[in-house]
Order: C-alpha cells, then structure tokens, then sequence
C-alpha cells in the first residue's frame, strides 16, 4: 500500500510503470519535476538516507535520490513475478515475495528475500527463507515485522541483518501492513481494522488502541 513517500520538498508517487516526483515547497501547489519510466507492476517505495527502493512485481528497482526533484536509476534486482513490497536498512533490503495469480500467476513457494545494497550498483541476495502468505513488511532496529495476511504478524530479530530469525507470532489478528513507529510501537492494519501496539524487549507485545472495521 506504500505507494507514496516524501523526501524533504519532494513527493514520489508509483504508478504502475513509473516514478512520478513532484516539488510540493508550496504544498497546495504541487509541481511535476521527473518521470522516470520502469517495466508494468510498480507497487511500493521506500526512502531511505539518500536512495528510493520500489518494489514491483519482477524486480527491485534502486534509484540514487543525492538530487531529490530527479532521482537517476542505480540497479534493479530481478526476482521471479510475484507481489512485492520492501524495506531497508543500512546495508540491507527486505523482500517480501508472494505467491498466487494475483501477483504475475506465479505458483511457487512464498519467501522473504535478504538483498545486500552495500553496493547498490549491484545488489545481491545473501539469504532467502519461505514464508506463508507475505504482505506489507516494517523494520526498526533489530526487528523486522512481516504481515502474513490471516497467519498474523511475524517478528524476527535482524540482530544479524542477513539471518533473520522468527522470535514470534501474533496469530489473534489478520495483518496486511505495518508501518513502525519510535518508542517499540507499531500501526497495523489489516481486516479488522487498524491497530496500534506496542513490542517490548522481553518479547512480549501490547494492543494500545483499535479502530474497527467492518
């Protein structure tokens, strides 16, 4: 559902093959700056320091956003055609690939794929591991959230960013993104609404407040 993201005065917006990016300094009158054109299946973007990872339904797009009303295209890592939402952090993006013919009729098995961008010339996959049924993803800090549509919500300790490993399941919610907040808190969304809970280091976890959705 990230289709949207803000770095300083600029707005990017996906479409579904292409990057729109426009100056909002004034921000009721938004202005075009650059459209940059990418293969059919665009679905989410990230920022991060001076990069924008989009995700689509091939590959991982990373564009160098040094210049932020005209990003310039680094690379792109190509996987099989699947959903594909993402997120970084330091030298590392996470990749949630679903299965199913709603995301490119790919039959396969669902996975959560680690990339290395130290480079981001060349990203490469480090570490790969399967999945249920993945959605939206968030990452702060050590832990990295993976929404797994009615299996709940996954919380995994990147204390080693590239070996993943599951701490616990939060398996009384549907869960389709998420988005981290600071101080251990998070927002959730999914079937049943929208969620706000907390994650404490002992590895428990507190629903603070729900908006209901029928």
């Amino acid at each position: 559902m990230a289709r949207f993201a803000i770095t300083g005065n600029s707005l990017y917006v996906v479409g579904k093959s292409d990057l729109s990016v426009y100056d909002i300094s004034v921000p009721d009158q938004p202005k075009p700056t650059a459209v940059k054109k990418m293969d059919m299946g665009v679905e989410t973007i990230f920022p991060y320091q001076n990069m924008l990872f989009v995700g689509a339904n091939d590959g991982l797009y990373i564009f160098d956003n040094q210049q932020p009303a005209d990003p310039k295209f680094l690379s792109k890592y190509v996987h099989i055609m699947s959903c594909d939402p993402v997120v970084a952090q330091n030298n590392y993006a996470y990749v949630t690939l679903r299965a199913g013919r709603a995301c490119g009729n790919w039959l396969g098995r669902s996975r959560l794929d680690i990339i290395d961008i130290s480079n981001p010339s060349a990203p490469a996959q480090v570490n790969s591991l399967s999945m249920d049924e993945p959605y939206g993803l968030g990452v702060s800090g050590h832990r990295l959230f993976v929404c797994e549509g009615q299996k709940g919500l996954k919380v995994f300790d990147i204390s080693t960013p590239k070996l993943p490993f599951l701490l616990y399941s939060v398996r009384d919610m549907h869960a389709y993104d998420v988005i981290p907040q600071p101080n251990n808190t998070l927002i959730l969304t999914g079937q049943d609404g929208i969620f706000q809970m907390a994650f404490n280091d002992d590895n428990s976890y507190e629903v603070l407040s729900t908006i209901p959705v029928e």
